[in-house]
């Protein structure tokens, strides 16, 4: 599986906070079937103030360390950007950091209490110089679940949605996980991912959801969320659109479920 969401990069965010942490988390994303795994950390002026070559920087280190340690993870570097008007603007300066260092996909992060006025808009400029935009977890964003047309809109016109594993299956409570997987239902989700934050609590795990989704949807949907659409990410290839099972029995064995 692929980990295209991840803060295990030490000492740079709310995410692991020294190297042995980090260590643990790749051995707990190893163990779990996990062999790739993007570190996204936050950035947020003022806050999270990590630049490009901080994050390669800190890749390369890690990289390195887990090797010397035998641990048989790769970290690719990417970043997790809060909306903000000027993000465009910063990407054409050559500031941001796309997964993989690909150009070609931006993870995007927006305030978790409202969907910002602004948003539609800075997407499609960020979308004018052929980066995709990924929305982080739009299934914990009240303003998306509030109002799941938002979503589809933005969808609609090219933007990927990234939802977590945790949330999938029930870890932020049952409103959020039914959120996560009426989008999934939508057709409104492209990838899975852990936005793992630590060893413990937040860990980089995959394989509940991944098993979750297969009992429910079957192996297809399955794969193409956690492993194909992840891979063509991190390759810097098209992403293919989400494959959902016609018949929706399912979705009411999850309401009895949940």
């Amino acid at each position: 599986m692929i980990d295209i969401h991840t803060h295990i990069l030490p000492g740079l965010d709310d995410g692991a906070g020294d190297m042995d942490e980090s260590l643990a988390m790749a051995r707990i994303a190893l163990e779990d079937g996990v062999h790739t795994i993007v570190a996204t950390p936050h950035v947020l002026p003022g806050v999270f103030d990590n630049d490009k070559n901080k994050i390669l920087s800190a890749t390369a280190e890690l990289n390195q360390v887990l090797k010397e340690n035998n641990i048989a993870v790769n970290i690719l570097s990417g970043a997790e950007y809060r909306l903000e008007p000027d993000l465009s603007k910063r990407l054409s300066q050559g500031e941001l950091l796309t997964i993989n260092n690909n150009h070609r996909y931006l993870l995007v992060e927006l305030p978790s209490a409202f969907i910002p006025e602004y948003t539609a808009q800075t997407l499609y400029e960020i979308q004018l110089q052929g980066v995709t935009p990924i929305i982080a977890h739009p299934e914990r964003n009240a303003g998306f679940i509030a109002r799941p047309a938002a979503l589809q809109e933005l969808i609609s016109r090219g933007v990927l949605a990234q939802i977590t594993s945790t949330s999938i299956t029930g870890s932020f409570g049952k409103n959020i996980k039914l959120t996560a997987w009426a989008f999934i239902k939508q057709g409104l989700a492209h990838l899975i991912s852990s936005d793992a934050h630590s060893s413990t609590g937040r860990a980089p795990l995959l394989s509940e959801a991944h098993k979750e989704i297969q009992k429910l949807l079957g192996s297809k949907p399955a794969r193409q969320l956690i492993q194909q659409n992840p891979g063509l990410v991190i390759e810097g290839k098209q992403v293919e659109k989400p494959y959902i099972p016609e018949n929706n029995s399912w979705w009411k064995q999850l309401i009895k479920r949940a």
